[in-house]
């Protein structure tokens, strides 16, 4: 007996309804990205591994999924390493080509690959599926759709203010309210690394930071040691790990906390011009919160960098996140080309946004009417009037089998159709339709003018 078919561990297959769900936060996420100014691009599946390896840090690198060359790939293998069973190295001889790990990299290879035809400030949005290694867990997948919203070629700080004004948009509209959009500077961690004299650390100082959320302050401080980071520096940073008050009080407390370092300072001032502003704008529902543990452990972050979190009534990861990054073209040949942007982790918010019961109903709704199959006359009739219906707007549709009533009926009521459209004998006579409310058992008889009333 074969053996019954399965999918890949941290990937799933999608039901009507969870499509219909998904393109539900899809579409909003779209049209407030339009509404912002922001235009779409789309990128391949993959790249070439040099485009993607070293651009996210060790622990990006060992979750980036590598893609075998065609063909006899070992003929090509560096037989040393092949010999030595040294996978690592092995991997540069046999892969030249990887899944995009995120769409940020992959969007700095479109800029400057394609930068004689862009006009800058380019305000570019992505909606596309990434890949990575990572362990399956509830809201962690190995396949999942980012939505990415950058600007590149303007250093100016409104694009900050205006990415969390949009992040506010879209989960307002969505009705997640209370979402907490957390904020802090990789300058300000630079900063903290110098004061500390830790400078030297700074990659592992920041990484071992990001996690304290999820290992707490000893898994954090432990972490640090073990990266040749001394107990004398981890006990200057130990203000960060309970760093309470205002946004304007933290941001006077990092103040004097970096007053010796300058580009702590920069850090500071930077802070203080989007809270400043978007604290004077407003927000609809989300709130905003310096978070000085903040690091996302992605190297190419030179300013503010942001992650979004949950309602509190939620058990999840962070359901957003960006930030700016100053040389990420750099890497690819494009100098002084400065960038921010902010991405949405749609399978996420799908997760949030369901165990709140935040999805309308209409969100899901198939067919209006399923017209029943009598037989091959009443069949082109009805195939005549669902020409008509879909014209305007009306999802119908008409059962394909001559078939026994009540299967009908049955299928009907699966399907969650609400009305079901009949055309006998006596219908085609006297040119009428017998409407039936599936749900409330009621039956009347319409002409077509009173059919297509009764379904728009």
């Amino acid at each position: 007996m074969a053996s019954k078919p399965s999918i890949p561990k941290g990937t799933r297959d999608f039901s009507p309804a969870e499509v219909a769900k998904r393109q539900y936060i899809i579409q909003i996420i779209k049209s407030n990205f339009e509404k912002f100014g922001f235009q779409p691009i789309e990128t391949p599946s993959f790249e070439n591994s040099e485009t993607l390896m070293g651009k996210y840090g060790e622990e990006g690198d060992r979750l980036i999924f590598k893609i075998l060359n065609s063909g006899d790939y070992l003929a090509k293998a560096n037989t040393t390493h092949l010999d030595n069973k040294d996978s690592t190295k092995l991997t540069a001889s046999i892969s030249e080509k990887a899944l995009r790990y995120d769409l940020t990299v992959p969007f700095a290879r479109y800029v400057v690959q394609h930068q004689n035809d862009i006009e800058f400030p380019f305000k570019r949005y992505q909606i596309q599926p990434v890949w990575r290694a990572d362990r399956p867990q509830k809201g962690r997948f190995r396949e999942f759709f980012q939505c990415d919203a950058d600007v590149v070629g303007s250093q100016s700080l409104w694009q900050e203010v205006e990415l969390v004004q949009l992040y506010d948009t879209v989960f307002t509209t969505l009705g997640l309210e209370g979402v907490t959009i957390k904020i802090n500077n990789r300058k300000i961690l630079s900063g903290i690394a110098e004061v500390i004299g830790a400078s030297d650390k700074l990659i592992d100082f920041t990484v071992a930071l990001d996690k304290l959320d999820k290992i707490g302050e000893d898994g954090v401080k432990k972490e640090m040691i073990e990266k040749g980071i001394s107990e004398q520096a981890i006990a200057k940073v130990q203000p960060l790990f309970n760093f309470t008050g205002s946004i304007s009080e933290k941001i006077n407390q990092l103040s004097v906390l970096l007053a010796q370092s300058q580009d702590g300072m920069k850090g500071v001032e930077e802070l203080r011009f989007i809270c400043d502003n978007v604290s004077q704008l407003g927000l609809s529902t989300a709130i905003l919160d310096l978070d000085v543990t903040l690091a996302r452990g992605l190297n190419y972050y030179t300013g503010a960098i942001f992650e979004v979190a949950p309602p509190k009534s939620v058990a999840m990861g962070s359901i957003g996140g960006g930030g700016r990054y100053d040389d990420l073209t750099g890497i690819f040949g494009l100098k002084n080309m400065s960038g921010v942007g902010i991405s949405f982790g749609l399978d996420r918010i799908y997760l949030v946004v369901e165990e709140l019961n935040l999805f309308p109903d209409t969100v899901t709704a198939t067919s209006k009417a399923l017209f029943i199959n009598y037989g091959q006359k009443e069949a082109f009739a009805a195939m005549k009037a669902i020409k008509e219906l879909r014209n305007v707007g009306v999802k119908v549709e008409l059962y394909p089998d001559n078939a026994k009533l009540a299967k009908q009926f049955q299928h009907a009521d699966k399907r969650n159709i609400p009305f079901a459209v009949i055309i006998g004998e006596h219908e085609l006579i006297n040119n009428t339709y017998s409407l039936k409310n599936l749900i409330s058992g009621e039956q009347v008889s319409l002409d077509f003018e009173g059919l297509k009333k009764a379904l728009v």
